[in-house]
C-alpha cells in the first residue's frame, strides 16, 4: 500500500496535469469559437451549443442532489448571479470574438477580471492590498493598454470586441464578489446559473440570428464537445481540482498561460498572428497576473 507521501505527491502530479489540461480546453474554446463565428455560427449558436452540452453534465446532477441548495440560495440571487455569469456571459465574449481574433479575447478576459475583482473587492469589502498586489495591477494595466492601443491596432471593429472582452471581465468579478459576500457554496452557484441558463435556452433560440442550418452536423456537434462538455463542465472540475490539491495560489498561476496558449492555437489554426507589440503585452500581463499569486499570505 502506497505510503502518504507518494499518495499527496501523485495528487500533485495530478493537479498539475488537471491545471495544464484547463489551460489547453480554455485555448480551444476561444480558438473553436472564432473559427466557427467566421464560418456559419451566430453568437447566439455557442452559446446555445455551450449550455446544451453542459446541461447534459449539470441538470442529472440537480437531479440526484434535488433542488433544497437552490432554494437556500433564492431565485433573486440566482437570476443575479445568471446574469452575470449565465447566458448573456458568453454570449459577450462571443459577441466580441465576432469581431476580434482569439488572442485578444485570451488576453483581456482574464487581465481584466484580475484587474476589476482586485478593483471591486476593494471598494465592497476594504481589502488591505499588498505593495506586489498593486504592482502587478499596474503591470497588467500596461499590458491592456499596449495590447489594445499598439500602433498596429486595426479596426473599430476589433477594439469593439476587445471593449465587450473587457466587459465580461467586470461581469465575472461582480460575479466572484457577490458570491463571497453571500457566502455562496460554488456547487449551488453553478447548478443555479446552469439551470436558469437552460431555461432561457429556448427563447434565444427562437428570436436570435441564427446560422445552424448552414453548419455541418460535425461543426454543431464539435462545438456542443467543445462548449459544453469540456469548456462548460470539464474545465471547471479541472481547475477545482487543481485548487483543492495545490491551493489557490498556485492554481493561480495556470491563468497567465491561457493568452500564451491561445495566441499559439491561434496562430496554427486561424492564421491570426498578434503583432510584436500584443506578443510584447501578453508577457507583460502574463507578470503582472503572476506577481499576486506570488504573495504569501
Amino acid at each position: 500500500m502506497p505510503t502518504i507521501s507518494k499518495l499527496e505527491s501523485r495528487s500533485m502530479k495530478l493537479a498539475l496535469v488537471a491545471g495544464a489540461m484547463m489551460v489547453i480546453i480554455t485555448a480551444i474554446q476561444f480558438v473553436a469559437a472564432r473559427f466557427s463565428l467566421r464560418e456559419h455560427l451566430t453568437a447566439a449558436d455557442i452559446a446555445i451549443l455551450r449550455y446544451a452540452g453542459a446541461s447534459v453534465v449539470f441538470l442529472p446532477i440537480i437531479w440526484m442532489t434535488g433542488l433544497a441548495k437552490l432554494k437556500i440560495l433564492g431565485l433573486r440571487r440566482a437570476a443575479i448571479l445568471t446574469l452575470l455569469v449565465g447566458l448573456p456571459y458568453p454570449l459577450l465574449i462571443n459577441w466580441g470574438l465576432s469581431y476580434a481574433p482569439a488572442a485578444h479575447a485570451a488576453a483581456i478576459c482574464p487581465a481584466s477580471i484580475v484587474f476589476f475583482s482586485f478593483a471591486l473587492s476593494r471598494i465592497v469589502f476594504k481589502d488591505r492590498v499588498s505593495n506586489l498586489r498593486l504592482v502587478g495591477i499596474a503591470t497588467i494595466m500596461v499590458g491592456l493598454l499596449i495590447f489594445v492601443f499598439h500602433q498596429e491596432t486595426g479596426t473599430v471593429e476589433t477594439l469593439f470586441g476587445d471593449l465587450l472582452f473587457a466587459g465580461s471581465g467586470v461581469m465575472f468579478s461582480a460575479y466572484a464578489v457577490l458570491v463571497r459576500r453571500w457566502a455562496v457554496d460554488p456547487v449551488t452557484a453553478t447548478a443555479a446559473i446552469v439551470l436558469l441558463s437552460c431555461l432561457l435556452v429556448p427563447l434565444l433560440a427562437i428570436y436570435a440570428r441564427s446560422g445552424l442550418s448552414a453548419a455541418s452536423a460535425s461543426e454543431i456537434g464539435a462545438q456542443i464537445v467543445i462548449q459544453g462538455f469540456l469548456a462548460g463542465a470539464a474545465a471547471m472540475f479541472l481547475y477545482t481540482y487543481a485548487v483543492s490539491h495545490l491551493g489557490p495560489q498556485i492554481a493561480s498561476l495556470f491563468m497567465p498561460c491561457v493568452p500564451i496558449a491561445t495566441a499559439v492555437t491561434g496562430m496554427m489554426v486561424l492564421g491570426e498572428v498578434p503583432a510584436s507589440a500584443q506578443f510584447l503585452a501578453i508577457a507583460i500581463m502574463t507578470a503582472g497576473m503572476i506577481l499576486p499569486a506570488l504573495q504569501r499570505s
